[in-house]
């Protein structure tokens, strides 16, 4: 699993001219789901970004001091299978590394259950529609996030 998380002032997604989802203050997250996601990538997934501290200390430094739960921020969740784009032959990225809609949807509904359960605001984008996603991206601040990578030891 595959989040680039974006710290925000405000992110808004639109479906078909109607607003889905849309906070302030806070992290939107882009995620992309592969074949093999289990239940431990996606609690990888919540965990580190609930507890990464990516918001400055309340004295305003552009410091990362501060996790979107300490701030008490909201969470936008927008699925994007093209964050497993192939771009390796041809110039037309290939997607085959993105988990198909029947595998990713349903546990794309899990994320959005896991980041619920932490009792902040969560909105969300429509899984599988063209979506309008609008990000006032503070600092700018953007984070890859990987769960593959949970098991590489640091320095390698």
């Amino acid at each position: 699993m595959r989040a680039v998380i974006q710290r925000v002032n405000r992110a808004t997604v639109t479906v078909d001219n109607e607003v889905t989802g849309s906070i302030d203050l806070g992290l939107c997250l882009l995620v992309g789901i592969t074949h093999d996601d289990t239940e431990e990538d996606l609690k990888y997934i919540v965990d580190k970004t609930l507890n990464m501290r990516i918001f400055p200390a309340e004295s305003g430094d552009f410091g990362f001091d501060r996790s979107v739960q300490d701030v008490g921020g909201g969470v936008l969740l927008v699925s994007q299978f093209t964050l497993y784009a192939s771009t390796r032959k041809g110039r037309r990225p290939g997607f085959t590394d993105a988990a198909r809609p029947e595998q990713a949807g349903p546990m794309f509904e899990q994320l959005v259950d896991a980041f619920r359960f932490s009792g902040l605001r969560v909105q969300t984008g429509v899984f599988g529609a063209m979506m309008d996603v609008s990000i006032d991206n503070a600092g700018p601040a953007t984070i890859v996030l990987d769960s593959a990578e949970r098991n590489t030891p640091r320095g390698s």
